[in-house]
């Protein structure tokens, strides 16, 4: 049984409590994450066909009570800002409640995966923009949804660990005054474009981008793009760029789906 879930890149986020997620700002990408799963009589990870260890996706098999074997295929780089984690742990939660006819509703699975991935300390809220797809922000009234599919670029460089920043709590009390601070200047309705250049600022605050994501981001701006610092890894994703960046997506308007 196969599943797939876009990719997110959040580009503004504001933790309130670990268990209780964030607030933020995050677009779905049509790049994303296949997964298959076969049933087994223990839980085994692979990644295109390797071994690794994928604690979120264990995790939410263990917590819908099933065991399988499963072989996530990312169009993204893992642990670069692209919420691949949460992606694979969400369609494996789909595809494991279709091949074992758990019968779960789609909100039921997505809040497994969701507490999966906080419990792994791999993600914070990916999985509700990956069931949603579009740009999905949540200013503090709860998550609210633009339908777009816009195009994207984005160029990734390397990994930073999610699961270290989330520990760091000098830095998370950064990310919730200068995340809550972008938070609140945006639009009614934002854009992609108005979130990504709210954002680059809220990534320059925190002494987070590189030399490589400072320079590219810079090259955007010169084509007359907006570009932004993913959170987090060291990648950059823009928009109004043709050409500029060496990878081309689109926003995803659909969410998390079977195959």
């Amino acid at each position: 049984m196969d599943a797939f879930a876009p990719a997110s890149v959040t580009a503004v986020f504001a933790p309130d409590h670990v268990d209780a997620g964030s607030r933020g700002a995050s677009v779905a990408l049509e790049d994303g994450v296949t997964v298959s799963i076969e049933e087994a009589a223990g839980t085994t990870v692979a990644v295109d066909g390797d071994p690794a260890d994928f604690e979120p996706v264990s995790r939410v098999l263990d917590r819908l009570g099933v065991a399988a074997s499963v072989d996530v295929r990312p169009q993204v780089p893992l642990g670069a800002g692209f919420g691949a984690s949460g992606a694979a742990t969400l369609a494996t939660a789909l595809a494991a409640n279709e091949r074992f006819e758990l019968g779960h509703a789609r909100e039921r699975l997505v809040e497994h995966s969701h507490e999966a991935e906080v419990a792994a300390g791999t993600g914070l809220g990916d999985v509700f923009v990956q069931d949603a797809g579009g740009l999905v922000y949540n200013v503090g009234d709860g998550r609210e949804r633009v339908d777009t599919d816009e195009p994207v670029g984005y160029a990734g460089y390397g990994e930073l660990s999610t699961a270290d920043a989330l520990a760091d709590e000098e830095l998370m009390d950064r990310v919730r005054e200068e995340g809550g601070a972008v938070l609140d200047s945006l639009p009614e309705r934002p854009t992609v474009r108005a979130v990504i250049e709210r954002s680059w600022p809220f990534a320059r605050a925190l002494d987070l981008p590189t030399e490589r994501v400072v320079e590219t981001v810079g090259r955007v701006e010169d084509a007359g793009g907006a570009a932004t610092m993913a959170m987090l890894g060291e990648t950059v994703v823009a928009v109004d760029c043709d050409g500029v960046l060496p990878n081309r997506t689109r926003v995803s308007a659909t969410g998390a789906r079977l195959l």
